[in-house]
């Protein structure tokens, strides 16, 4: 029996790479399309590591519509897509929105363009609990209204989900689009093979949380004390990443089997929240280290308290987290040792002063990547 085929864009990214491994755990047969512009190589050597072979990749960039295009006739009978590629952090999207629109939005649209042209019409779509804003109520359900964003990132997640509502209400695109709105993602796979890997400086909680417990950040900064929460310090909903990864599996199988509408939103989430300093004491406890941290200042533009209603995720999708916070506290502590023993294992050699692990130092260094050719073999070149 053929496996069905599912390209996955950004599929070397933090999220990508652990939806990649639960596809093929699933029985699918996923094509990585990334331009490593946020991402590692050694994602790929981690996915082929855990699931025992390589992945194809293809080394484009999805506003590319030719080069897309090309993807799609080199992998014969793609059945679904799953887009994640984006960027994503906040503050550089204030400082370079024009980048993040260009990126964010043109490559849903090219990608759209593409998947009709050779008739693929399934979609899942990486979306954001960010399209809330600062919520009225809580939790958050699907019905909750999408507010005007804080940043130009959390506008480009708004502006696709209106661009896929429009291309929907169109009646002239077979296309069908599940947007997955997702809340805080954290972990790392429980064989501390791939994981999440800031570029530099994090810009979220627990890789800050992990780096100042390893001993590569001085002290970790909790912004602010005085919210309206049972500590003060602001509330998220903290789902393992992999978890995250099976939902995604979960709608593309809802999409193969025909039982999507047009366009739909789920959230997905643990429906609990979490103050900061709750998961500062659940890592803790995970990790049997204590924490050096001091508590700062607000900072500008961060949401006080969110977290989701994840009742239609269970109820429609059948999709549930089974991870409790401590368990992916656990494993990102597991994924930062794995990173510290590789650092330490490499120091002294070329690798270690050029490669990945001086991203422990916070130095935004990337791999060679092999130039895949748009005509050439689609398999990324994996060895040292």
């Amino acid at each position: 029996m053929t496996k069905e085929k599912i390209l996955v864009t950004g599929g070397a990214g933090y999220i990508g790479s652990h939806t990649v491994v639960e596809l093929v755990q699933a029985g699918y047969e996923p094509v990585i399309v990334d331009n490593f512009s946020n991402s590692e190589e050694s994602a790929l050597e981690g996915i082929a590591a855990i699931l025992g072979r390589s992945v194809p990749c293809h080394r484009i960039d999805c506003t590319d519509t030719a080069a897309l295009r090309r993807v799609f006739e080199q992998e014969q009978n793609i059945q679904g897509v799953i887009h994640f590629a984006a960027y994503k952090a906040v503050g550089e999207s204030v400082a370079e929105p024009l980048k993040y629109y260009h990126n964010n939005v043109g490559s849903l649209v090219a990608l759209l363009q593409v998947m009709e042209e050779v008739g693929v019409t399934n979609l899942v779509f990486s979306s954001s609990c960010t399209v809330y804003g600062i919520p009225d109520k809580l939790p958050v359900t699907e019905e909750t209204p999408v507010q005007k964003a804080n940043s130009p990132y959390g506008n480009t997640k708004k502006m696709c989900e209106e661009v896929l509502t429009d291309l929907a209400n169109s009646g002239k695109s077979s296309i069908k689009a599940t947007a997955l709105r997702y809340f805080n993602p954290i972990g790392a796979h429980p064989s501390a093979k791939i994981g999440e890997l800031p570029l530099g400086v994090p810009n979220n909680l627990v890789p800050f949380i992990t780096q100042t417990a390893v001993g590569m950040r001085e002290q970790l900064t909790v912004f602010g004390d005085d919210y309206d929460t049972s500590d003060g310090t602001c509330i998220r909903d903290y789902i393992h990443v992999v978890d995250l990864a099976k939902a995604h599996v979960v709608a593309v199988e809802r999409l193969l089997q025909g039982k999507a509408r047009a366009i739909e939103f789920f959230n997905v989430g643990t429906g609990t929240g979490n103050t900061v300093l709750e998961a500062i004491k659940a890592f803790e406890k995970a990790s049997g280290q204590k924490l050096n941290y001091k508590v700062g200042p607000r900072r500008v533009g961060d949401v006080p308290k969110i977290y989701a209603d994840v009742s239609v995720a269970t109820e429609e999708l059948g999709f549930k987290t089974t991870s409790t916070l401590e368990e992916a506290m656990k494993s990102a502590w597991d994924w930062q040792l794995s990173l510290q023993k590789e650092k330490n294992k490499h120091e002294n050699t070329d690798y270690g002063r050029s490669g990945l692990y001086r991203l422990a130092r916070g130095a935004p260094v990337r791999h060679q990547i092999p130039k895949l050719s748009n005509l050439q073999p689609r398999q990324a070149d994996l060895r040292r």
